[in-house]
């Protein structure tokens, strides 16, 4: 069986260096970089630590097309150290900035844990260090999915 996958091939654009301040919601902040910095396409690599956070991860279910989809929002409700975050920066169908992003995170007696970052759920508690990098030559766009029957990242030169 050949394996399936799309892809486009672009190049390097812009690199930004950013800090999100104490208080600030991490997808939200990511989201107003991205469009400040006139960023559509890319990638982001970031951490740091939370005052709160919020995710999911997958769980068996029954119904789904796959046999599995998100589980309800884990929330904890006390200073977390953000380990490593790493996402990709995508275009709704409508054009707004929307981020896929994923996490690593731990607790204070060090027990690691983490997932899809919920977006509302993870205000920096003293900092979270961010490197974005452009793409440029290629559309990701975030679009309902029939074989998933989930929102999947569509590729495409430009």
């Amino acid at each position: 069986m050949a394996e399936r996958f799309g892809m486009a091939v672009g190049t390097a654009g812009k690199m930004v260096a950013a800090r999100i301040l104490p208080g600030s919601d991490l997808l939200t902040s990511l989201e107003e970089i991205c469009d400040k910095a006139g960023i559509k396409y890319g990638a982001v690599n970031c951490f740091g630590s939370f005052a709160a956070a919020g995710y999911m991860y997958l769980v068996p279910q029954e119904q789904a097309k796959v046999g599995a989809g998100y589980g309800e929002v884990i929330k904890r409700d006390t200073p977390i150290e953000f380990l490593s975050g790493t996402g990709i920066i995508t275009q709704t169908d409508a054009g707004k900035t929307e981020l896929h992003f994923h996490g690593t995170m731990c607790d204070k007696f060090g027990t690691v844990f983490g997932g899809h970052i919920v977006k509302g759920t993870c205000p920096a508690l003293t900092t979270v260090d961010v490197m974005i990098q452009e793409c440029v030559g290629v559309t990701m766009t975030r679009t309902y999915d029939e074989e998933t029957d989930l929102t999947q990242v569509v590729v495409k030169e430009a």
